[in-house]
């Protein structure tokens, strides 16, 4: 992630492979040739992470509601994401594929085995979601194994984005190592919670990098985070967004997908580096449509030049009519046509 110029797209997986390794593959194809530089998952084991009778989250709620009301539903998270737990085994598999692939393997941990776990099998970007961000311990055992750190930010205010900060930031890392992703913790995001503004709130309130995690219908918002100064932009992406699990709703299929990238890319090279110059194309218009101080009608030799007889037209071949009042007052060298570029 050295490459201040380059907008990193992660496609973030995270459950949709839905617990199948073959799955997990396929998403990875997509995520290259979609044009993703990481693709990212989740590591965690179901009983560290939540407890026994912890509730699925209401958007979760809705995925297995079909059919019957959602205060019927008998599964809790500890069930569901038991079912989506990937072995060390599965990991490596999937790490090779990406090697191989040529996209770079990203995974949440989300307790602290998995942290260690992770960096024992070679990782050294670690990305903290928005529900660790208030987990002291967590934060502290992934500042002293994380060589890069992606900090998302959901559910937090500026406050707490700096306490986690002033955790990560009390070892070894500094800022340029840490990369604070806005996002808004809802799935979907309506529009009007998205608060995109906050990201800039973040970087003037930290400095360093920034960019946006996004959890909206579509691909707009992303691509307008990168216009805004988001240096990274992470997108769930699934093969099928009707296919039954707890994100695959709030995720974009790989045509979209494809489509958010190019759009990124368009406006990253749209952004350049904000130095106001004349561009090579546009100095082969500049003689064009720029000016020169011409006859407005017939002049005679020694007449004095001025504005009855003076005027400002295309092409830019001649005296810059920014020169006007050093024309205006001084004596024709010779006779002049309408139209003629004036000379002294």
């Amino acid at each position: 992630m050295s490459d201040h110029n380059h907008v990193i797209v992660i496609a973030e997986v995270g459950v949709n492979h839905n617990g199948d390794v073959s799955t997990a593959l396929q998403l990875i194809d997509a995520a290259v040739d979609a044009g993703a530089d990481i693709v990212k998952f989740q590591t965690f084991q179901a009983h560290k992470l939540v407890t026994a009778s912890a509730r699925l989250a209401k958007y979760q709620e809705k995925q297995f509601a079909e059919g019957k009301g959602s205060d019927n539903i008998q599964v809790g998270q500890s069930e569901l994401l038991k079912a989506l737990e990937l072995s060390h085994e599965q990991h490596l598999l999937i790490k090779a594929h990406c090697e191989v692939a040529g996209i770079g393997f990203l995974s949440t941990a989300f307790d602290l085995d998995s942290l260690d776990y992770l960096r024992s099998i070679g990782i050294s970007l670690f990305k903290i979601p928005s529900g660790e961000i208030t987990n002291l311990p967590y934060l502290r055992r992934i500042a002293n194994i994380a060589d890069t750190i992606i900090l998302s930010t959901g559910m937090s205010s500026l406050e707490e984005v700096k306490a986690a900060l002033d955790i990560l930031l009390s070892g070894s890392l500094t800022l340029d190592d840490v990369v604070i992703l806005h996002c808004t913790t809802a799935y979907p995001t309506p529009l009007h919670e998205v608060n995109l503004l906050a990201m800039n709130s973040i970087k003037e309130a930290f400095g360093g990098r920034v960019g946006y995690s996004d959890h909206t219908d579509g691909i707009e918002v992303a691509i307008a985070a990168v216009g805004i100064g988001a240096r990274v932009i992470e997108k769930h992406l699934t093969l099928d967004r009707f296919m039954l699990g707890p994100d695959h709703f709030a995720s974009i299929e790989p045509k979209e997908f494809g489509q958010m990238v190019r759009g990124i890319r368009a406006i990253e090279q749209a952004l350049g580096d904000g130095h106001k110059i004349a561009t090579s194309s546009e100095r082969e218009n500049l003689s064009l449509v720029r000016k020169s101080i011409v006859a407005s009608k017939k002049i005679l030799k020694g007449e004095r030049l001025g504005d009855d007889n003076l005027t400002a037209k295309r092409p830019a071949l001649g005296i810059s009519p920014m020169r006007w009042d050093d024309v205006v007052g001084s004596s024709a060298i010779r006779d002049f046509e309408i139209d003629e570029l004036i000379e002294l």
